[in-house]
């Protein structure tokens, strides 16, 4: 089996890592202590994607945390997970990162750059065929977005042909109050625009909208947004973890998702997203398909119907008919035909896995390569251009090391590429008028007004 490796780089990458395995560990049937308590065969069939033998039936994840201060990984130590990591395979600072993406990138990560090569080095020694990388951070702090692009664009450039796959939390003024997180946010997503494969959008302002909306909660604390992530990322991975004809590795995964190597943002949803009062109701294939295309179920705050889709995966997991879900997908394909684009036929694929996540729901989640993502990089984008017209908390940055012109061509390349999305969006509104006018010309040929 062909191994991934997983990458939780600075304070909010860990604590959602955590969640993840913590998440994937039930349904794998690993217990705190890595020994194995499952009851089905399909729990250890591909169990070795993520997870490494050590002993007789002793696992151990294939992860490497990282951080620049030592408070978050001294957490995960003392945790009930702990045990299950190995020892030698936590990277800790002792500064920090300050929420400075020069720190991370240009400074202190550098120092500790080395460190994080010799453990990956090891960790694949140890695979038989690893595939690539997993990485979970986030994009307005320093260390997670600073020390993360620059892991990335190390691993891109030692392993040049293994894919990286990147869950990337955007950041949002509803839940954090870092005033530079534009600044972070828009040099990290220069970097991930050429060093990345695949890249999952969450978004924290979707997010928080989900927890008071859906979930019914008045403040959202961290911890249930990062359960709410683990949730996403659990149903993405699911088809590599367990026995899957669609996406079973992160090769095919680009191959039906990403059309254009730039446009490699992709959407998420997750559905169902209930309050405990309505957990007691069943859960039908048809309302997972007609709650995986809503706004409010999104984990990217951004509307699917501003845009279109170029392609898109819809992961089930629970006791269901395959005959039920294969119906219903043709028929929302069908509906939302609109929303699709012509010119990529059958760009909704969809698989069906019996492990349940850890409520033991039905549960379905979206990814979607959508022109409407764009939305999300014009709003940080705006609040970028506010700060740097200004140039506020510039000298924080170029006491670093950096440039004023490291700002300026990263706010281009973010904008170049929404100029992309919205180029096959506006492609996809000019053939309709194209078929209208056509169309048009026909009715007056046949009442002889031509």
């Amino acid at each position: 089996m062909r191994e991934i490796i997983n990458l939780q780089v600075g304070s909010c990458g860990n604590q959602i890592g955590s969640k993840f395995w913590e998440a994937i560990s039930f349904e794998h049937g690993i217990w705190s202590n890595g020994t194995y308590i499952g009851n089905s065969d399909l729990q250890l069939q591909n169990i070795n994607v993520y997870y490494q033998e050590i002993e007789q039936a002793r696992y151990v994840p294939i992860a490497v945390l990282v951080d620049l201060e030592p408070g978050t990984l001294d957490s995960v130590k003392a945790s009930t997970l702990g045990s299950l990591f190995r020892p030698d395979n936590f990277v800790s600072g002792q500064t920090g990162a300050e929420n400075n993406w020069a720190i991370g990138y240009n400074t202190q990560g550098v120092q500790y750059l080395d460190q994080v090569k010799e453990i990956v080095r090891k960790q694949a020694e140890n695979c038989d065929s690893f595939q690539g990388f997993q990485i979970t951070h986030s994009l307005g702090g320093g260390t997670g977005s600073g020390m993360g692009t620059l892991i990335i664009k190390s691993m891109k450039e030692e392993y040049p042909n293994r894919i990286i796959q990147a869950f990337s939390v955007f950041p949002s003024t509803k839940v954090s109050d870092t005033v530079v997180e534009p600044y972070n946010a828009i040099l990290s997503i220069n970097q991930l625009i050429d060093q990345v494969d695949e890249c999952m959008a969450i978004d924290n302002e979707a997010l928080y909208e989900a927890c008071v909306r859906l979930l019914k909660m008045m403040s959202p604390t961290y911890n249930t947004i990062n359960t709410l992530i683990s949730s996403v990322m659990s149903c993405i991975t699911c088809t590599m973890r367990f026995p899957s004809q669609i996406n079973s590795d992160l090769r095919k995964f680009g191959v039906n998702l990403v059309p254009f190597p730039r446009l490699h943002f992709l959407m998420t949803s997750l559905a169902p997203l209930l309050s405990i009062r309505n957990m007691q109701y069943p859960i039908t294939v048809s309302y997972l398909h007609d709650q995986m295309f809503n706004y409010a179920n999104m984990t990217c705050s951004a509307d699917l119907r501003h845009g279109r889709l170029l392609s898109a995966f819809a992961s089930f997991r629970g006791k269901m008919s395959y005959k039920e879900v294969d119906e219903c997908v043709l028929n929302v394909s069908n509906k939302n035909s609109y929303y699709f684009v012509e010119w990529i036929p059958n760009n909704l694929k969809h698989s069906v896995c019996e492990i349940t996540l850890q409520n033991n729901l039905n549960s379905v989640s979206l990814i979607g390569n959508s022109t409407a993502i764009q939305e999300v990089f014009m709003r940080i984008a705006e609040q970028f251009k506010a700060m740097f017209r200004r140039k506020a908390f510039l000298q924080w940055y170029t006491n670093q090391g950096m440039d004023e012109m490291e700002f300026a061509e990263a706010e281009s390349n973010v904008l170049d590429l929404v100029s992309e999305y919205q180029q096959y969006q506006d492609m996809f509104v000019d053939q309709e008028e194209q078929e209208e006018e056509s169309q048009n010309t026909l009715q007056t040929c046949d009442k002889g007004q031509y």
